[in-house]
């Protein structure tokens, strides 16, 4: 079945930049981007559908991250990475609807680690 896999996780000095990638297996009509920093919840970040179509959900990022995406590959352009971004980054795939809600994705990859600190 659909397997997503994540990477470009890394340590990051603040003000820092990194890029994502998320490669799904096969076909998928949105891909988000969701984090969870250690004691939080998990948050849904930005949703691409297939046609293009962006959705950002969290404030915190607000212009400092991008969704992209190629076909069935999705990237996470972060630039100005603060401390506070420190956290796993999940990608997840959705049959349906582009969604900031962590109950809506249909496959979750493991993630990847993304630390902020000099």
């Amino acid at each position: 079945q659909l397997q997503l896999a994540e990477s470009g996780g890394s340590l990051v000095q603040p003000g820092g930049s990194l890029v994502l990638s998320c490669v799904a297996s096969s076909d998928v009509y949105a891909i988000g981007w969701f984090r969870q920093a250690p004691g939080k919840e998990r948050e849904g970040i930005s949703c691409i559908r297939d046609n293009g179509q962006r959705l950002y959900y969290l404030d915190s990022v607000r212009g400092r991250f991008t969704i992209s995406r190629d076909k069935n590959t999705a990237y996470l352009h972060m630039n100005n990475l603060k401390p506070e971004d420190t956290a796993t980054y999940y990608c997840a795939a959705s049959r349906f609807v582009c969604s900031g809600d962590v109950d809506v994705p249909d496959h979750w990859g493991q993630g990847t680690q993304v630390t902020v600190s000099s």
